[in-house]
């Protein structure tokens, strides 16, 4: 603990007068600036539910057009499906790391032209198909056709959340 001290006195010590000043201004710049960026792009919608946010980058759009006219439209958004339900702070941390990446490739414009699943949201979304539909899927995951198989959902059912 004693070194502790003496390490933070050190540290807070060395910016004293004019340099303590200048560094506070430049930290209370960049976190100004920061701070205004993510308001302005409405960060804060993204915490929400609502599937219109998702849709607010125009890669997305064919994307929220068809979850519009899909059989999941009336009954989950896009929280439902790609977002983890066992755990609150897993779901905003792939929230956060989802949004991320998102806005990196949108604004450096580095989005493929077809859209594909991740690896960690494929897995993210078979777990929602399994929390919503348990029942049904271990019935077909406990057949004697399937015993000892990984059932995939999005195999066979990939364009049910945005209909093609």
């Amino acid at each position: 603990m004693a070194l502790l001290k003496r390490m933070w006195r050190g540290f807070t010590g060395a910016f004293t007068g004019w340099t303590g000043i200048g560094l506070a201004a430049l930290i209370g710049v960049i976190l100004g600036v920061g701070v205004f960026t993510m308001y302005f792009a409405g960060f804060t919608k993204y915490f929400g539910n609502d599937p219109a946010t998702c849709a607010g980058c125009h890669a997305m759009n064919e994307e929220y057009e068809g979850w519009q006219k899909g059989s999941h439209a009336n009954v989950a958004t896009c929280n439902d499906c790609h977002a983890p339900h066992h755990n609150l702070i897993a779901k905003y941390a792939n929230k956060a790391e989802n949004g991320f990446s998102h806005s990196l490739k949108f604004t450096l414009q580095n989005y493929p032209e077809n859209i594909q699943i991740r690896e960690h949201n494929k897995a993210v979304t078979e777990a929602a198909c399994v929390y919503c539909h348990g029942d049904f899927v271990d019935q077909i995951s406990n057949s004697s056709n399937h015993t000892g198989e990984t059932v995939s959902c999005i195999r066979c059912h990939d364009g049910v959340g945005h209909m093609r």
